[in-house]
């Protein structure tokens, strides 16, 4: 009877020996806390492009890496508490996107690294002291809309020949060096602006109504993470009051929108999946502030024809020929 005790005794620990090691390899895992402004349902490719870009790196959730996903539902107001759960659990560094993701990390926290996913004008919202030097605990991927604001203008311009007047969407908390910039090369042009500002969603009917009011030709989409949530809605209104416009992001036009430009979503050297190359060297001791802010190289111009036929319009074959991708 006692050696049958001793031999269950023993066969028990011998079970549960890889239980407690798995436990405790997985309590000794770095943790990466994701801060999301969209939901879980969303098209947006960013989560799986991350976990791609992590594999690529040997990384795998569960078992060398655990990742903690906070989504705000598209409620910005939801940010801060969701950054300060990550904090609670004392993940090791926070992904996020766009302005008010990165503003509720950083002001939960005093220690923890963030990386931006992807960002406009970092430097310009005070995120990082330079591109070339952060100085501080953010770094990541940003774009600078004030120098693709005149690019989308001139597409416009392209596109629609004759045009004379112009509405533009600018979005209130937004860096104002990309409407400075895009005012500055419509005097170079001669067309006429009619800057219509944007505080919230709820504002999009009325400014559409007031471009259409002002007789506009067509419209510019500044950069903005509201108008990136919402980019259904802005496709929506723009076929509704027959204005051709121009996005920042191939989303948009493959939303309804007609034309978009901006950087090329499935470039690994960008974005997301490139945003695992920095937690990868933050978790290996890398400190962000000698980390450089990386911008986009790569751009796409893809123009919507289904659109185009829908507002009665014959794209200049110059431009189709430039294009990236033509959807029909």
């Amino acid at each position: 009877m006692r050696l049958i005790g001793l031999a269950v005794i023993l066969a028990a620990s011998l079970a549960l020996t890889p239980v407690v090691g798995g436990a405790q390899q997985r309590a000794g895992m770095p943790r990466v806390g994701v801060l999301r402004l969209d939901s879980p349902q969303s098209t947006d490719r960013s989560i799986s492009e991350f976990l791609q870009g992590l594999r690529e790196l040997g990384y795998m959730d569960g078992r060398n890496i655990a990742l903690e996903i906070r989504w705000a539902e598209e409620r910005l107001e939801r940010l801060p508490a969701l950054a300060a759960d990550l904090v609670r659990l004392k993940v090791d560094v926070i992904v996020t996107h766009g302005p008010a993701g990165i503003r509720a990390a950083r002001d939960a926290t005093s220690t923890i690294p963030i990386v931006m996913g992807r960002m406009g004008d970092a430097d310009g919202y005070g995120f990082v002291a330079s591109l070339a030097r952060p100085g501080g605990r953010i770094t990541g991927l940003s774009f600078q809309t004030d120098e693709l604001s005149s690019k989308w203008l001139g597409l416009l311009k392209e596109a629609l020949p004759s045009v004379s007047r112009v509405a533009v969407l600018w979005e209130a908390t937004s860096p104002v060096k990309q409407l400075r910039a895009i005012e500055t090369y419509a005097r170079a042009i001669n067309l006429k602006l009619n800057v219509l500002t944007v505080h919230g969603p709820d504002d999009f009917d009325t400014v559409f109504g007031a471009a259409k009011a002002g007789k506009a030709e067509g419209v510019v989409i500044l950069g903005s993470v509201i108008h990136t949530t919402h980019r259904e809605r802005l496709a929506e209104l723009a076929a509704k009051h027959r204005l051709p416009a121009i996005y920042y992001h191939r989303r948009f036009a493959e939303a309804g929108g007609l034309l978009a430009y901006g950087p090329k979503e499935s470039d690994p050297s960008w974005g997301w999946r490139r945003a695992a190359v920095f937690v990868d060297k933050i978790l290996k001791g890398a400190k962000p502030a000698d980390l450089p802010v990386e911008q986009p190289t790569v751009f796409e111009l893809v123009i919507n024809l289904k659109t185009a036929k829908a507002l009665g319009l014959t794209i200049p074959q110059t431009l189709l020929g430039r294009a990236d991708h033509v959807i029909e």
